[in-house]
């Protein structure tokens, strides 16, 4: 048994691939840069080169494998990806399917979708599957992309794909090299960066129950079926605090209201980011997000998948242990 893996120098894609290495599972990861091949070139893989965005290579990475994981994907808050993040995570999406139709081996797809594509519900309760999204009510960005690169997978489901999509939450654990945004968060909160913070809240889960997930969906998923990769739902101010509990540096206390950090964000990202040349603290399309919880329901999943939903607590402290340990090794 042979499986690609997409976006497999990731931080979700790693812990897929890893998680199928212990299964005894030959793994191919599709690497799409020198870089990201010089990192999974430390794993026991097939490392094959690949482009979402031009289609290079796609076609020769399917060949001989019986599963697909589409992991990979381009997730950014700030606007001068916007169109990246289109022609990475919707027309790459569209790419990599046409290569797997003319590639008889591969038996199953598991697309790595997010509850970004999910709606939420208008009485405040956590979403579920049911929950559906228009995209034409959406700008462009990471949300649009991924509402839009799920119905492409649909389609193809549709026309008789075997495909199972699943959508993780906020997934927390160590490693998380970049790290994403959300990492990002709980790095600044470990290392005392965090000054204030906004009324909003995720649905966290831990990273390794999203890569079990994947595998559980590859096994036991109906195709054309999605199923929330999550666990618990908390306010940034309560996670903040259970960072606290494991570090003992102080969580933020001042809640900035919404208008002032929208405010502060459009200043960062148009003009601070650009000055000093770096990313933006505060981007937009990040507090545009924030104005509602982003509260998920996991049920659908780990009834009938069984998705494991290993302690909040534990998946955090990994964490924060791991991005300590990078600081201590930056000097910082």
């Amino acid at each position: 048994m042979r499986a690609l893996v997409t976006g497999a120098s990731g931080f979700i894609g790693a812990y897929v691939m890893e998680r199928l290495l212990a299964r005894g599972i030959e793994v191919r990861a599709m690497a799409r840069d020198a870089r990201a091949a010089a990192y999974l070139k430390n794993w026991p893989v097939e490392v094959v080169y690949g482009d979402l965005t031009t289609g290079l290579g796609l076609e020769d990475a399917c060949q001989g494998v019986q599963v697909v994981f589409h992991v990979a994907a381009l997730y950014s808050l700030e606007r001068r990806f916007q169109r990246a993040m289109y022609e990475t995570n919707v027309n790459g999406t569209q790419r990599l399917l046409a290569a797997i139709r003319r590639t008889p081996s591969v038996e199953r797809v598991v697309y790595t979708s997010s509850t970004a594509a999910v709606g939420l519900r208008p009485d405040g309760q956590p979403a579920d599957e049911s929950c559906e999204v228009d995209p034409a009510t959406l700008p462009d960005g990471y949300k649009r992309s991924k509402v839009l690169a799920e119905a492409v997978v649909r389609q193809a489901a549709q026309e008789g794909m075997d495909v199972v999509i699943v959508n993780p939450s906020t997934p927390v654990g160590a490693r998380d090299v970049k790290p994403t945004p959300t990492g990002a968060t709980i790095r600044d909160a470990v290392l005392g960066r965090m000054p204030a913070y906004v009324d909003t809240g995720l649905n966290w889960v831990a990273v390794e129950d999203v890569a079990e997930g994947h595998l559980l969906a590859w096994e036991r998923g109906v195709s054309g079926e999605r199923y929330i990769l999550g666990h618990e739902n908390l306010t940034l101010r309560q996670l903040f605090e259970r960072i606290e509990r494991l570090t003992g540096v102080k969580a933020p206390r001042r809640r900035i209201p919404l208008g002032v950090a929208m405010g502060v964000a459009y200043a960062d990202e148009l003009v601070w980011s650009r000055l000093r040349g770096g990313s933006p603290r505060a981007p937009i399309a990040g507090v545009e997000l924030a104005k509602r919880y982003m509260f998920y329901s996991p049920a659908r999943a780990v009834r009938e998948l069984g998705l494991p939903q290993t302690p909040l607590d534990q998946a955090l402290r990994e964490a924060v242990e791991w991005f300590q340990r990078q600081a201590q090794a930056a000097g910082r």
